[in-house]
């Protein structure tokens, strides 16, 4: 087994434990980044076709009770509704990794997270020079990145890639989201009505007690949860904080005396999980993606403008810097090695693959400049092209060590006690 006092990694493959769950998790993942680029290459090809205005008709639908002001646009369901449940998912998820999981180890905490911050702080600054005087209001966009997209291009590049790395990229996706629901609570609050908000606590304190108690049922627990989103939506707080503080309320472990099986954390993200990956996200994308180009012309006038070229520089250039940076610093001052095998080039890769920013970008976009406006649309078009060119050019920088990394792929498989765990993960 390894030493628990040993140097900590850079990119180390964990536990056997810890790895075998988080590659159930990123199977899911990888099929929901499927969905979510089928979502979002519909709404490129409807928005830009004869039936256009079908698609606006569509997103601007609406629906829901009036008397208590939930009559929203589809679109609006999308964003402030479905991404709930994405972030009560990614919320469930950061709780559990830093209580039960590795990153309950602060050394290996401070690597993933010491990168996400990083990944934060310089696409954010990038986009402030660009648009000094301008459009300040959407410097959070280009700091967002997409796990299901980046996944989806892992699973093109190939089957192959060390658990180390993927471990990293999950951890490090995760915590972004945090980081981005904690921008989009303090910076993109326009108006806070108290009243709501404080009655957020009876539903969600309710909540938290069902949950610590660990009652599953779903007739109780719904409608709570319901209760504390449509609240936090009535506060002006955007009703997505809500998933992540209903996430956080759940507990990790199991309550002792109550035999083997999983903990209510890990029972409420299997059951979830699915629907963010497969339903949430992708119906998102759909509703969101959608944005009339204008032919050449009017894609070379949208990518030439500020707002775009910050988001695409802050994407492209700033993410892999500011994940670098901070991961070298992290690696310098508390002697953090790479595992055996792997290189800083694969950091390169993982960074610059964190470059693809789509469903919390597009989410920032919005809240920034307003859902269907001119800006909104050169966001959309900059996110998109700055996506794809971060992601071909991670399939570079990847696809240049994918020797290696089968080397590593098929070592981490050996099991010459025939135990059910890899050898790699006893030593």
């Amino acid at each position: 087994m390894s030493n628990p006092q040993s140097p900590p990694r850079v990119l180390g493959r964990g536990s056997w434990a810890e790895a075998s769950r988080i590659a159930e998790v990123l199977r899911k993942e990888t099929i929901g980044g499927a969905l979510l680029l089928i979502g979002a290459a519909v709404a490129l090809i409807w928005a830009n076709s004869p039936w256009a205005h079908r698609y606006e008709a569509m997103t601007a639908f609406t629906v829901g009770p009036h008397a208590l002001h939930l009559d929203l646009p589809l679109a609006t369901w999308a964003a402030d509704g479905l991404l709930a449940i994405f972030f009560f998912v990614a919320g469930l998820e950061l709780k559990r990794e830093f209580v039960a999981g590795d990153l309950r180890d602060p050394r290996r905490a401070a690597v993933p997270v010491a990168a996400a911050i990083g990944g934060v702080l310089v696409p954010a600054l990038v986009y402030v020079v660009v648009n000094s005087g301008g459009a300040l209001k959407g410097w959070a966009v280009p700091t967002a990145t997409d796990i299901a997209f980046a996944l989806a291009v892992l699973a093109v590049i190939g089957r192959h890639l060390p658990t180390a790395l993927r471990t990293f990229l999950l951890t490090l996706a995760v915590v972004d989201d945090l980081l981005a629901i904690v921008i989009i609570a303090v910076f993109y609050t326009a108006h806070l009505s108290v009243l709501p908000l404080l009655a957020a606590a009876l539903p969600l304190g309710l909540f938290a007690l069902l949950a610590q108690r660990r009652v599953r049922s779903w007739w109780l627990l719904l409608p709570l949860a319901f209760a504390t989103w449509a609240l936090v939506h009535a506060s002006g707080v955007h009703a997505t904080v809500a998933g992540v503080l209903l996430a956080f309320a759940v507990p990790v472990l199991r309550s002792r005396g109550t035999g083997p099986g999983v903990g209510l954390a890990e029972h409420f993200e299997h059951r979830f999980r699915p629907i963010s990956a497969g339903v949430a996200v992708p119906v998102f994308a759909l509703m969101s993606a959608g944005v009339a180009v204008g032919g050449l012309d009017g894609l070379a006038q949208a990518l030439t403008d500020p707002i775009a070229v910050g988001i695409m520089l802050g994407l492209v250039v700033g993410k892999p810097i500011g994940i670098l940076l901070a991961t070298w610093l992290v690696a310098r001052f508390t002697r953090a090695r790479l595992d055996a095998g792997l290189a800083w080039i694969d950091v390169t890769g993982l960074a610059v693959l964190a470059g693809i920013g789509f469903t919390v970008s597009l989410l920032i976009g919005e809240l920034a400049f307003g859902i269907g406006s001119d800006a909104d649309d050169r966001v959309k078009i900059a996110v998109l092209a700055g996506s794809l060119i971060a992601a071909t050019l991670a399939m570079i920088i990847l696809r240049v060590r994918n020797r290696g990394y089968r080397q590593i792929y098929e070592a981490e498989r050996v099991d010459r006690d025939h135990d059910d765990v890899p050898d790699v993960y006893q030593r």
